[in-house]
């Protein structure tokens, strides 16, 4: 397998996916590559007359099929092939997305697109072991509940990992027995549209899965608004998500899955294993230029060690190799755009403005496309926008604590709740802290999500409500009824 490509000879399925068919369009949205900076394409935009046409779509599948209402089984084998020709067919996935992503081709082969595989297996295997319940009633009755699909779903996913993202969504929706309209980020969208062709190939119905491309403005909005879409499912920023809660509640009212902005504290006790603690703490900021919801931004480390942390931090953010997408060599990733390349700047230089210490980085890179030095702050306080403002880039604070309730203070956001790391070789300080974190997801003495997917990831407070991944995906698809019958 060579990974390695020319990003110009790479043909585009420019267009959208609709009744298992692939509908040429016309792009309206500019699009640059995060890489170079050079435009190479541009992104249609579904009006409500399409995002109608794609919800039909879905709707009449749904009855020819009687997707939901086969042997639940079947479902699990045609999305078992499916997961098969994701995996047969990566090199072809994983170049489309580089090209528009900021996802280097090499972390796709080997993460994000086999991750994709597995996470479709795993959901698929749901379909006939979640089921309905019998309930204890008097003897002189008989009590189920019952749950069903929702029927069409919609999903709107992010760019920053354009693939695995839409398998969180058309994995659970469709093992559940539900069928998708799902619009991808109209900065990466066209690896979305190519995995319906392969769900297509694999025995899928077609019509089951519709891709939308589009903005949020329009495309967005037609899908989260319109009648027949029974759920919605959402992975991006708090403010999108509000909007999106927002237009729900002027047409209606419906059930919805948002995973939404974090800002991710890490506190390191002079116990930890520090070179272990330094290496995850660095390559969790650096993982895809700190572009994930879950990137942990906020450094709290005892004061008696925070030097030592420091330099072992530096010594990994040094070592970064920047590189095209397309380069199979390369192992740090470009910002999604100039214009987020400009916020990520600005905060920064913000932070050094009220008094903060750039340590290191703290300005783009040289070259072509719009890298982002990584950056380390210190001496900053719990107002400053660095601290307080979800980033999206490689850029860490570094704030220090004497005691247990200080370092806990630290880590409270007012605003988000999604994830924390905590690294510290004393079990009941971990055992109490993870308890006592606002945070959906607690990672002790790691920091990032394994492959296992059963647990379930979500945040507290702004940081979004429901569940993705686990058990909880495969059930916030499916309805539930009670059901008591007089014997």
């Amino acid at each position: 397998m060579t990974l390695s490509f020319d990003p110009n000879t790479i043909s585009l399925p420019i267009g959208h996916f609709i009744g298992g068919q692939f509908v040429t369009a016309t792009g309206a949205i500019d699009m640059r590559r995060p890489s170079d900076g050079n435009a190479y394409a541009g992104c249609p935009v579904a009006n409500e007359a399409i995002v109608d046409q794609a919800v039909q779509m879905a709707k009449t599948a749904l009855k020819t099929s009687n997707w939901g209402g086969i042997r639940p089984r079947e479902r699990t084998r045609i999305m078992q092939r499916w997961a098969d020709l994701i995996e047969a067919k990566a090199e072809t996935l994983a170049k489309i997305e580089a090209l528009s992503s900021t996802r280097p081709v090499g972390h796709l082969v080997a993460g994000d697109i086999a991750v994709t595989a597995e996470q479709i297996r795993f959901f698929a295997e749901f379909a006939d072991k979640e089921g309905s319940d019998l309930v204890p009633t008097d003897d002189a009755s008989f009590g189920m509940i019952v749950t069903e699909p929702y029927g069409v779903v919609g999903a709107i996913t992010p760019w920053n990992f354009p693939v695995s993202m839409a398998a969180w969504k058309l994995g659970p929706a469709l093992a559940a027995g539900n069928a998708i309209v799902l619009k991808p980020s109209e900065m990466t969208p066209f690896s979305s549209i190519y995995l319906a062709q392969l769900a297509a190939e694999a025995g899928i119905p077609a019509g089951l899965i519709n891709i939308v491309l589009g903005d949020g403005q329009i495309t967005g909005k037609a899908i989260t608004g319109h009648p027949d879409i029974a759920k919605v499912s959402f992975t991006g920023s708090t403010a999108a998500g509000s909007a999106i809660m927002s237009n729900i509640a002027r047409t209606g009212v419906k059930p919805m899955t948002l995973e939404l902005g974090g800002k991710s504290p890490q506190l390191v006790f002079a116990d930890a294993d520090l070179q272990k603690s330094a290496k995850a703490i660095a390559r969790s900021i650096l993982s895809n230029a700190g572009q994930a919801c879950v990137a942990a931004s906020r450094l709290i480390v005892e004061a008696s060690v925070a030097d030592e942390v420091v330099t072992l931090i530096l010594n990994e953010m040094r070592s970064v190799r920047a590189g095209p997408t397309w380069d199979a060599a390369s192992q740090y990733s470009p910002i999604i755009s100039e214009r987020q390349r400009d916020r990520i700047d600005s905060i920064v230089q913000a932070a050094v403005a009220a008094g903060g210490e750039c340590l290191i980085g703290g300005g783009p890179m040289d070259g072509a496309g719009y890298f982002y030095a990584p950056t380390l702050i210190a001496n900053v306080g719990q107002t400053s926008p660095a601290v307080t403002e979800e980033i999206f880039g490689p850029v860490l604070t570094m704030q220090t604590f004497s005691t247990d309730e200080e370092a806990l203070a630290l880590a409270d956001h007012p605003i988000y709740g999604l994830a924390a790391g905590l690294f510290t070789r004393d079990l009941s300080r971990a055992i109490r802290f993870s308890r006592d974190i606002q945070a959906g997801t607690i990672w002790v003495n790691r920091y990032g999500r394994s492959r296992d997917h059963i647990l379930p990831t979500g945040g507290y407070k702004r940081s979004g409500i429901g569940k993705d991944l686990g058990r909880d995906a495969y059930l916030a698809n499916r309805k539930s009824k009670s059901v008591l019958i007089s014997l």
